[in-house]
């Protein structure tokens, strides 16, 4: 019996030395993790974290990826070794002439670089942060992440960090995320960059009494502030220092002021004027779009023609709520998604108008067509 006490006791004893040293660990995690953005896709994979500082350079190539052969000589070695450092060299020092631009409240990032050369490093810098891909377009340029949660929402108290990964499942904040990246090539040998943000919350539906019953997803407001904050971590991720790309994005925004109005002609025909000349009206429309539930398939900037598909909620037959459909195995709400033409025209050096065309071109005169209209000028003037 003894011996069986004695045990039981060590047993006891290995335990506790096991937890204090996993809270210990999970302690110093909790400490050094301070970031406001954490997200967690279901089934996401995290790739290597790739921003590394443009100054730390490997000394020695990675040989797994040089090809040799009996005939290859020492001299010819050594000269692929340093070639492929030098390459390296040039992807981690960053990129010149980065720098973010803005109108008001809105910051875009602007890449002396080449579109087609930015895409796939745009797609990794998503990737890394925990994010999947529903859209991977590089021939338009555009991606989109599927929603997603920002676990650095979640208070960090001492229980949460003792019981760690354990019990993770158990929190959530209720809210989601998805982002949309469009690259926009503004003059030959350089891009810019648009990241826009949309936001859903979970919110209880109740009975008579008050008490919770279900819960629906309902959109929230766009958050400029979580836009501005991967656009300083894309630009860490291509070379820029985070002190250099967070006093970017933290310099002082302009006035913002109204440039869209509504313009209803008829029953169900209206168009927007902007008091903007064509390029600022053509950006302008381009971020009402990415942030309205819109797809955009393709874009001709010469003819001032965006093409995109909409989602009608009522069209759904949804009468819990749009966003119910967005999180569920079943979506089919691309089936039901009808194809416009929103097109820009210039009217003037500082004057444009926009209006929506059917997929064949013509007039979208009707309630759908005033709706559209609505919704994007609803999103131009916040």
């Amino acid at each position: 019996m003894m011996n069986l006490m004695q045990l039981v006791r060590q047993y006891c004893a290995t335990l506790l030395i096991l937890s204090a040293l996993s809270l210990g660990l999970v302690a110093c995690k909790s400490v050094t993790t301070n970031d406001t953005v954490d997200y967690k896709s279901s089934g996401a994979v995290r790739g290597p974290n790739l921003s590394y500082p443009p100054d730390l350079i490997t000394a020695q190539a990675d040989r797994r990826y040089i090809v040799q052969d009996g005939s290859a000589t020492m001299s010819e070695y050594n000269a692929a070794v340093k070639k492929s450092v030098q390459t390296r060299k040039n992807v981690m020092t960053g990129i010149p002439g980065m720098r973010i631009a803005r109108d008001g409240e809105r910051r875009w990032l602007v890449i002396e670089k080449p579109a087609p050369e930015l895409y796939p490093q745009i797609k990794d810098f998503w990737q890394e942060n925990g994010f999947l891909l529903v859209i991977d377009s590089p021939s338009t340029g555009i991606m989109e992440t599927d929603w997603a949660e920002n676990r650095a929402r979640i208070s960090q108290d001492f229980i949460r960090s003792a019981i760690g990964g354990a019990l993770d499942s158990l929190y959530d904040t209720g809210e989601r995320d998805k982002y949309k990246t469009r690259l926009e090539v503004s003059k030959p040998g350089e891009t810019e960059v648009y990241i826009t943000q949309r936001g859903a919350i979970e919110k209880c539906t109740t009975d008579n009494s008050g008490a919770c019953i279900s819960t629906i997803w309902t959109s929230r407001p766009n958050d400029p502030e979580l836009e501005a904050a991967f656009l300083a971590r894309l630009m860490e991720r291509l070379g820029m220092t985070q002190e250099q790309a967070k006093a970017q994005v933290a310099a002082p925004l302009g006035p913002k002021t109204p440039k869209a109005r509504l313009v209803q002609e008829g029953v169900n025909t209206a168009h927007i004027e902007m008091a903007a000349g064509f390029d600022r009206a053509w950006r302008d429309t381009g971020l009402a779009l990415d942030r309205s539930n819109f797809t955009v398939e393709d874009r001709n900037r010469a003819n001032g023609v965006y093409y995109v598909r909409y989602v009608n909620p009522k069209d759904l037959g949804d009468t819990k709520g749009f966003f119910t459909n967005l999180f569920s195995s079943k979506d089919d709400s691309s089936l039901k998604a009808k194809k416009y033409l929103v097109v820009v025209k210039a009217a003037g050096d500082n004057a444009s108008s926009i209006y929506v065309q059917d997929a064949d071109g013509k007039p979208e005169n009707t309630a759908a067509g005033l709706q559209l209209l609505t919704l994007l000028t609803e999103q131009m003037v916040r």
